[in-house]
């Protein structure tokens, strides 16, 4: 590292030359000098103060009043320099954090990621989207020695990692519930005594699960505080919503849940979601729940997958390509 000295002899040098030739090369010097200052971490005051003191050099009978502004330039920069080397030291901390993040997201995708089960009678279509790099919301199929396939959507009320965290508890919860016990009541029971416990009151969880039984073609679910999703009934060609009852997770140890059932015909389907898609603001506001299932009719023609994703594009269309929440959408439609 060179010391001042050799830098304020270097810097007079580059300043006479570029005020005797007004070249371009001079000027290339000079860039290449200050970004040699910035790696040495030279203040912006301390540089300011070395061309002071190259000009008292190479015009050193500079007036009274043009010696008395570069005083007041200095004390410009000096407080310049307090507020860029803050600057620079919240970045540098906002790209750790950053990076934190990201790693922390990869994480989550790996730990929450849930394998889409195949059944010859039923069409599955998922996705899930977070609005940021973290996802507060959750889904989770499982599928038994009897080819049942239980389903559950949940939405944490909060963002970014401590809702991470909390979806990554609540899987380890689920993947803990013993396979006969797989109903949706007694399931949202387990996992809300768990949240009880174990999630801080400030933070809310909702839930929808569901069960489908390829034997007998009937769907049983239950919701704690979770938005309805919705049944399409292929004979009439109809909408319906799936509506529950029951409290968010986590308010009470002691909650019950009421279980629905639904019986499913060919081409009827499930549609399950999170608050996300049904809350999705366009330009003129909220959007209304119908016209979420006018854009499942525009592609209900489609494979399942296929439906979600275009209902999807359509909603990052509405909100010009930027998410505002977090957003998921299931289908299952039975084939045969």
């Amino acid at each position: 590292m060179e010391d001042r000295d050799m830098q304020q002899n270097r810097y007079e040098e580059m300043l006479r030359n570029y005020i005797e030739t007004k070249n371009e090369q001079s000027l290339y010097r000079g860039q290449q000098f200050s970004r040699k200052m910035l790696e040495q971490l030279v203040s912006p005051e301390e540089v300011v103060n070395m061309h002071v003191n190259s000009l008292l050099k190479v015009y050193p009978e500079l007036n009274d009043e043009m010696k008395a502004s570069f005083d007041f330039l200095l004390e410009v920069m000096i407080g310049y320099g307090f507020a860029y080397r803050e600057h620079q030291s919240l970045r540098s901390r906002q790209q750790q954090l950053e990076s934190e993040i990201e790693v922390a997201a990869s994480m989550q995708q790996t730990l929450l990621l849930s394998d889409v089960p195949s059944v010859d009678s039923i069409d599955i279509g998922v996705i899930s989207k977070p609005a940021k790099k973290m996802n507060g919301d959750y889904y989770h199929f499982v599928q038994d020695t009897n080819q049942c396939i239980s389903i559950a959507v949940a939405d944490v009320i909060g963002k970014g990692v401590p809702a991470a965290l909390c979806m990554s508890m609540i899987k380890y919860a689920m993947d803990s519930v013993p396979e006969q016990r797989m109903q949706p009541s007694m399931i949202l029971e387990s996992i809300n005594r768990v949240v009880e416990q174990n999630v801080d009151p400030s933070m809310f969880v909702t839930m929808f699960y569901g069960l489908y039984d390829p034997r007998v073609h009937r769907f049983y679910y239950a919701g704690a505080g979770h938005e309805p999703g919705f049944f399409y009934r292929a004979e009439t060609d109809e909408f319906e919503e799936l509506f529950t009852k029951g409290l968010v997770l986590g308010l009470a140890p002691d909650t019950k849940y009421q279980e629905y059932e639904q019986e499913v015909a060919p081409g009827d389907m499930m549609i399950l979601l999170s608050d996300g898609v049904t809350e999705c603001r366009s330009e003129n506001g909220f959007i209304e729940r119908e016209e979420i299932i006018n854009l499942i009719r525009k592609y209900q023609h489609l494979p399942a997958q296929q439906i979600v994703n275009e209902v999807y594009l359509e909603l990052e269309k509405l909100q010009e390509f930027e998410l505002r929440d977090d957003v998921t959408l299931i289908i299952l439609r039975r084939e045969v």
